[in-house]
């Protein structure tokens, strides 16, 4: 391993610490998440140091989330879901289809068709540039919007959640530690990332372990939990991984794009906001779990905001996992359909 390699990376657990402590110490929500994406956002803005990833890092936390979150899956909860499988089909219907607004807002500055369409759909990064190259998109501006999208949903919803609408009802779920049945549910999640992984689906350093634990702790009604600090170990790894997405070049470049995107974005999480506090009305569920599962961010992130405030794990978990799925399957076709339409000029 090269001198300049160990250089890039080494300081980016350090600043991500430190960046994770300090909000820790005001009570900013997710702090060892936020604390360390923005501690190294900003070395990497102001500074000439342009920290990197943590080789393995994100993979890492994501599996240590996913483990945590499948956890929260019980027989009992579980059936609240499959009850709930229309609304939770619904919501996230609502949540692909709110990103119409983004398109339309990157057609209006002259943006093609390719690289609209596949910068504002509310799937994974990686996901959504592997499309966008199969159709001749500005990957660049792809990863841009999709990047831009998640940093905004990050930095808000933990902070609006917790500040304005309060922490949700608890949920009932154990939390003792079983250290037999953890020492085997981490490697087989591991496995399972690595199989899903080598089948190159989405997310596999999430979804593998996530499924695994979840399978263990319905099939086998564990109801145990991880360790204390193995959350904000996830946290910081998986913070310091999207800091390093970020720098002077990135807010430089294509300014109206990225302000375009940044409107998009809010106009997105406003509809879903309302369509979830219509959903409540009907339904009588937690108006927390159902926004904060129909907002246009990562599954980690959000499942970790619903962890964190005492929402059900499960239904935002559900919610986040269904947009995805739909966005994966539905997003090529829809564009291919649009692509077969007669071209209309943007406006100038």
């Amino acid at each position: 391993m090269s001198e300049r390699f160990l250089q890039s990376w080494w300081g980016t657990p350090l600043v991500g610490l430190a960046g994770g402590f300090v909000a820790s110490q005001i009570g900013w929500p997710l702090p060892w998440m936020i604390g360390s994406l923005l501690a190294i956002l900003l070395v990497r803005c102001l500074t000439p140091w342009q920290l990197t990833e943590i080789p393995g890092g994100r993979k890492c936390g994501q599996w240590i989330i996913g483990i945590g979150i499948g956890l929260h899956f019980t027989p009992v909860v579980i059936e609240q879901v499959v009850s709930h499988f229309w609304l939770i089909f619904f919501g996230a219907w609502v949540t692909s289809v709110a990103s119409v607004v983004s398109v339309w807002l990157l057609r209006r500055t002259g943006e093609d068709r390719a690289t609209a369409f596949f910068s504002s759909m509310p799937g994974g990064s990686g996901e959504m540039v592997n499309l966008g190259a199969r159709h001749g998109a500005s990957l660049s501006r792809v990863a841009a919007g999709q990047s831009l999208r998640v940093l905004v949903v990050v930095l808000c919803v933990p902070a609006v959640f917790k500040y304005l609408l309060g922490d949700g009802v608890p949920v009932v779920h154990g939390g003792t530690v079983d250290w037999r049945w953890l020492a085997l549910v981490f490697p087989l999640g591991a496995l399972a990332a690595w199989i899903w992984q080598k089948l190159k689906q989405p997310n596999p350093w999430l979804f593998g372990p996530l499924l695994i634990a979840a399978l263990a702790s319905i099939g086998l009604d564990l109801h145990i939990g991880l360790p204390n600090g193995a959350s904000q170990i996830g946290q910081w790894l998986i913070g310091s991984g999207l800091g390093c997405h970020f720098n002077r070049a990135f807010f430089r470049r294509a300014p109206s794009f990225l302000g375009r995107t940044l409107l998009g974005t809010a106009l997105t999480m406003l509809i879903a906001g309302l369509s979830a506090w219509a959903l409540s009305a009907l339904t009588q569920l937690d108006l927390r779990s159902l926004t904060l599962g129909m907002m246009p961010g990562g599954i980690a992130e959000m499942s970790l905001t619903a962890q964190t405030l005492q929402l059900s794990v499960p239904l935002v978990t559900a919610l986040q996992v269904m947009r995805l799925l739909f966005v994966l399957f539905l997003a090529e076709p829809l564009f291919r359909h649009w692509s077969k339409q007669p071209e209309t000029p943007p406006p100038r």
